[in-house]
């Protein structure tokens, strides 16, 4: 299999696919700008041919073929406009897929949540292909096409005319100088003020319980006035020079008109060449007008270049790897050693383990001794940082994901459902089976309960499942889980938010699962469910402190602990001796 190609330049690839597409708009932009040159021409001629002999004819000619010519430019900007907007479409169907995972496996296993930012700039920059800013790139190659037809009306006018672009010139430059460094730190800022918004709107219910809107508001407030500071600073400065380039550019078609009927008084042109040398004279400035104008929409679509540049050279592309035969559930964990992303510190050590298909492992012990991490680790979703966790032989990690992802169930602590209906969060947002969802719901008690809603299975749940309870989120949880019978479930936490008839119907869905055969974790700080169980795995600070069968295990760690120095210590000690 060929290698992939390298991050960084797969947005360079994406846009070079397009090349044959960018080469017919600039045809397009040089026939455009050809025609550009009909207006000066045009009224050259009515000045130097049409008012001295008074042909009428020759007028209607003129005029008739200068405006057949504008009907032609106006239809190649159209062909290069359209040209553009498929060019920004391709580049969004063919890197939507690889941002939306590059963002995911961001923040699944680097740590760091993009949010919905890779997303908006490649937006940005789909907005600068289709916008003015793009034709003005287009159109500077033409300037010194202008500049040599101004040479040729005469030198004089080249001459105020090259100095006038100079002139522009340095001003885009300053424009670009003075502006880069606060829009850059402004537009870092932005993107992290917004993903801090995201993030304080997902907790809105805890915010307002404990009045702390107001507190985050003013913390919020903080970053998003340097925001506000830096981008009025730049925008000051970019206004300044904007309006400079402006007055210069107007003052110049002034001069040239000047200059020319200066020439004319003197004999030297024909008025008009005073005309035409003024039209040109805009004309050639146009572009340079139009970069500076549209420099911000040009930095910020740079700037989420570079911010999407660097999130897929720091995510590389998923590896397609060869499909593995279905697996059975046969689990086995080899000296894991697992950090979170994001830390540095390692939150298990040196876990091994090893389930037959059918068997149950439930996972005690206290707060922060990694219980959490092993589900993640045993799922695939963080990586190991040294050791293998293998389902059926195979290191989990090399299993292509869609394909592995419909024999595993996975219930996290925090249930999160999404946008859509109860049956579409049941059957994964794939296609649904209706007797597979039935199915589900019923293996996980949730069925009646369902039928409860104002829609049954076609209930529209909402972004995060807001509209049912804590325990209701949590069954249709286990029914998502357990749904098209997995063979490896992980259950962490699953009765957290259940009530007692739910927490019977989990038990049942237990037993169900091992019936069929399938490989169950189940984490838990309730005992009353480990009695589903075969064996009984306790974590203490990452480590393993004991494995073995549940009874056994459990037996071990409910025994009542002796003071030492009692009678009853003495006692057991030299029973022991």
């Amino acid at each position: 299999m060929p290698s992939p190609a390298h991050p960084v330049d797969e947005l360079r690839a994406a846009l070079k696919a397009s090349r044959v597409s960018f080469a017919f708009a600039a045809v397009f932009s040089l026939f455009i700008n050809l025609v550009l040159l009909a207006p000066a021409l045009y009224m050259l001629q009515v000045y130097d041919r049409v008012l001295t002999s008074g042909s009428q004819s020759t007028l209607l000619l003129l005029t008739l073929l200068v405006l057949g010519l504008y009907l032609l430019m106006g239809a190649l900007e159209v062909l290069r406009s359209r040209i553009l907007v498929r060019i920004s479409s391709r580049l969004d169907l063919t890197m939507n897929a690889r941002l939306f995972m590059a963002s995911f496996d961001a923040g699944l296993r680097g740590g760091r949540s993009t949010g919905s930012q890779p997303m908006q700039d490649l937006g940005a920059l789909r907005g600068f292909l289709t916008g003015p800013g793009l034709l003005g790139f287009f159109d500077a190659p033409w300037i010194p096409v202008y500049m040599a037809v101004l040479f040729i009306l005469h030198p004089l006018i080249g001459m105020v005319a090259l100095v006038g672009a100079a002139l522009l010139a340095v001003l885009a430059v300053a424009n670009e100088l003075v502006t880069r460094k606060p829009l850059g730190r402004a537009n870092q800022l932005a993107v992290a003020s917004n993903q801090s918004i995201e993030g304080n709107l997902r907790n809105a219910e805890a915010l307002e319980a404990m009045g702390m809107a107001q507190n985050l508001h003013r913390r919020w407030l903080v970053r998003h006035l340097e925001v506000l500071r830096l981008q009025s600073l730049a925008s000051d400065r970019a206004g300044t020079l904007t309006n400079a380039s402006k007055t210069l550019r107007v003052m110049l078609q002034s001069l040239v008109l000047g200059v020319g009927a200066y020439l004319a008084v003197q004999h030297i042109v024909t008025p008009g060449v005073m005309i035409a040398g003024s039209i040109l004279m805009g004309r050639a400035l146009a572009p340079i007008d139009m970069l500076i104008n549209s420099w911000k929409t040009f930095q910020s679509a740079r700037s989420a270049y570079v911010r999407l540049e660097n999130l897929l050279q720091l995510v590389p592309a998923r590896e397609r790897r060869m499909s593995l035969p279905a697996p059975l559930g046969r689990l086995s964990l080899e000296h894991v050693v697992a950090t979170p992303p994001g830390a540095q510190v390692p939150v298990l050590k040196r876990v091994s383990l090893q389930l037959a298909p059918g068997e149950s492992l439930g996972v005690i012990g206290p707060s922060a001794a990694g219980k959490s991490t092993l589900a993640r680790v045993v799922l695939g979703v963080w990586p190991v940082a040294s050791g293998t966790v293998r389902l059926d032989g195979a290191d989990i990690a090399v299993w292509n994901r869609e394909e592995l992802g419909p024999y595993v169930g996975y219930l996290p602590q925090d249930v999160e459902l999404f946008d859509g209906t109860v049956k579409e969060n049941i059957a994964r947002f794939g296609d649904v089976n209706a007797e597979q969802v039935v199915d589900a719901a019923q293996r996980a008690g949730a069925h009646d309960m369902i039928h409860q809603l104002p829609e049954a299975y076609d209930t529209y749940v909402g972004v995060g499942g807001t509209v049912l309870s804590g325990g209701q989120r949590q069954r249709l949880g286990l029914a998502r889980a357990i749904y098209g019978r997995p063979v490896l479930v992980v259950l962490d936490e699953p009765n957290s938010n259940l009530d007692e008839q739910g927490e019977a119907a989990l038990t049942r869905a237990i037993e169900r699962l091992r019936a069929d055969g399938a490989t169950v974790l189940l984490i838990t700080h309730r005992p009353s469910v480990l009695k589903t169980v075969d064996k009984v795995l306790v974590l203490k600070d990452g480590t393993v402190s004991a494995l073995g069968q549940r009874d056994e295990i459990l037996k071990q760690v409910t025994r009542p602990r002796v003071p030492e120095g009692s009678a009853v210590a003495s006692l057991a000690g030299r029973g022991s001796a």
